[in-house]
């Protein structure tokens, strides 16, 4: 693929991503297992499994386990070091 990157994540119950956004990627996460929050420039919403979850360009954005979390994220164009900013 060379527009975009897809990966499987795992977050262990209790901990957070830590928060980040990326300037030029779109990221689109499913979850396949667990439960718990995902916030995106500071709104907060429940996730579960078969959730769909959008984070445009410049949003930060942090997913915390309220349940060991399992999800694909899918980055277009393809996840780069080197446009994630930590905040």
């Amino acid at each position: 693929m060379q527009n975009q990157s897809l990966a499987e994540a795992t977050v262990p119950v209790g901990q957070p991503t830590e928060r980040h956004y990326h300037k030029l990627s779109e990221e689109f996460y499913f979850i396949l297992e667990g439960h718990g929050t995902m916030e995106i420039d500071g709104e907060e919403r429940s996730v579960k499994p078969g959730d769909a979850i959008l984070i445009p360009p410049g949003a930060c954005h942090q997913i915390t386990a309220s349940q060991t979390l399992r999800f694909l994220c899918c980055c277009a164009p393809p996840y780069s070091h080197e446009d994630t900013f930590f905040n």
